[in-house]
């Protein structure tokens, strides 16, 4: 972050200071967590249901904080200001408007894939210049401008994730932080009961296209309808990518090796070029694709991009995330979140690694929230959708939806078994897995199946006696 006085802190947003020197200097990046404090930072003292930012400030300036952004005195150096969220939205804005100039703003949002593509796109550019990205899923009003502060004057690319729980969000995103590029990566089923539809989906995701100004670029994936038809509500520039024959960046001869890495040839304006990922599952074709646009807008060339593309390697956890044990088993940990579609990829890619070798394919499903009234049918899809991949074993944990799997899977005959918990899971997977077996496990982010996964790749515990 541009070094602040807390004096000029507190005019960006509003706010008055308390027991501070006007002089005391921000030099580091907001923090919302007091554990993660540094010499000058500027903490945020947000209240949540469980927790009272107030309550940790003193612990956040001991750590070495400037300040703390507060809504009342709390007896250490502080800005107060009537409503700390809002003040830190102001504050990135200011950052964006004063501090960084120079700084070219990317944003991306859709219904999957959008981290693994900011991922993407936050290992090409620096290519071309110093890059700041989101970290994780700082996606929302709280983690938007607090990433904002981690950017400096000698930023090139901000690389942003959008994320929305309604119609709106997004929009109040770009206020903070508008864009000159914006990304769509799909509209999918992910949060459908929370926004009433795909529609409302659609509305929501394509407000970060309408912020764009007139010589901005939008970036629209070509094989999603919802997506492509928001080209309409853009006045820039709009750059098409997929697998259709018309998009502008796209990929011909996709495949996926044994390790359910997807190797395709990557065709542009330019011309065409090898690309071998490091990312497992083919939904990566469509998140490098759209990292390719972007790189070729920040002016990097066809074989440097197809490099840059090659050598990436996953930055987020529990996305796809592999790991090969000592003795040979496989675990695949994609439990940070789920949906539909995203179930349908990530067993397609379990298939792929275990299809024509001496390996047993075996997927760990739990319950997808947040499906509204489509809830029993998508689960009845997804496991009629593994049955017929003919996967050696499926193993859903959890409720009645996760049954719902389980039972659509076993009427079409696959080797379907239900069990209540992750301990019992965790029992029948420790007691017959064998060298060689790829374990998927998937889940919605509230199931924290992630905890399964972990477990796996831990040794087995000695037996009793």
């Amino acid at each position: 972050m541009q070094p602040m006085p807390l004096s000029a802190v507190a005019d960006a947003v509003g706010g008055r200071l308390a027991d501070a020197d006007p002089q005391a200097t921000v030099t580091a990046p907001a923090v919302f967590d007091s554990r993660v404090a540094t010499p000058g930072s500027l903490f945020v003292a947000l209240t949540g249901e469980q927790a009272d930012g107030h309550d940790y400030a003193k612990a956040a300036i001991a750590n070495g904080a400037a300040a703390a952004l507060v809504a009342r005195p709390v007896g250490v150096p502080a800005i107060v200001v009537p409503d700390v969220l809002a003040a830190l939205g102001c504050l990135g804005l200011h950052l964006v408007q004063h501090a960084l100039t120079g700084t070219q703003i990317v944003a991306i949002t859709g219904s999957a894939g959008k981290t693994s593509t900011k991922d993407l796109i936050a290992q090409v550019l620096p290519a071309v210049g110093p890059t700041v990205a989101t970290p994780g899923s700082y996606n929302n009003e709280i983690g938007l401008p607090v990433t904002i502060t981690m950017a400096d004057p000698s930023t090139r690319f901000l690389v942003l994730e959008m994320g929305a729980r309604g119609i709106g969000h997004i929009r109040q995103l770009t206020r903070i932080a508008p864009p000159q590029i914006s990304v769509v990566t799909n509209v999918g089923t992910a949060h459908v009961g929370e926004f009433g539809g795909r529609d409302n989906i659609a509305q929501a995701k394509g407000e970060i296209v309408e912020a764009l100004p007139a010589g901005g670029l939008a970036v629209l994936n070509a094989d999603d309808p919802l997506v492509r038809a928001m080209a309409h509500r853009t006045h820039a520039r709009v750059v098409t990518y997929g697998l259709d024959a018309q998009a502008t960046i796209r990929a011909t001869e996709v495949s996926l090796n044994g390790r359910g890495q997807a190797t395709y040839t990557l065709h542009t304006p330019e011309g065409s070029a090898p690309v071998a990922l490091q990312y497992v599952g083919q939904p990566q074709v469509y998140n490098s694709l759209a990292a390719a646009a972007v790189a070729g807008e920040a002016g990097l060339s066809l074989p440097q991009i197809a490099d840059v593309l090659s050598q990436a390697t996953p930055r987020s956890p529990w996305r796809m995330e592999t790991t090969r044990r000592a003795d040979g088993v496989t675990v695949i940990n994609d439990a940070y979140n789920a949906n539909p579609d995203s179930m349908r990829s990530s067993l397609d890619a379990l298939a792929a690694m275990a299809r024509g070798r001496d390996q047993r394919a075996i997927a760990v499903l739990g319950p997808m929230n947040e499906l509204g009234n489509d809830a029993r049918h998508a689960h009845e899809e997804v496991g009629r959708h593994a049955a017929g991949l003919g996967l050696d074993q499926l193993i859903t944990v959890g409720g009645e939806a996760a049954e719902w799997m389980q039972t659509a899977a076993g009427d079409l005959g696959a080797p379907a078994v239900h069990l209540p918990d992750q301990d019992s899971a965790l029992h029948l997977l420790r007691s017959t897995l064998r060298r060689g077996d790829v374990v998927l496990v998937k889940a919605s982010r509230g199931v924290q199946l992630q905890q399964l996964a972990q477990a796996l790749l831990e040794p087995d515990p000695e037996p009793a006696g």
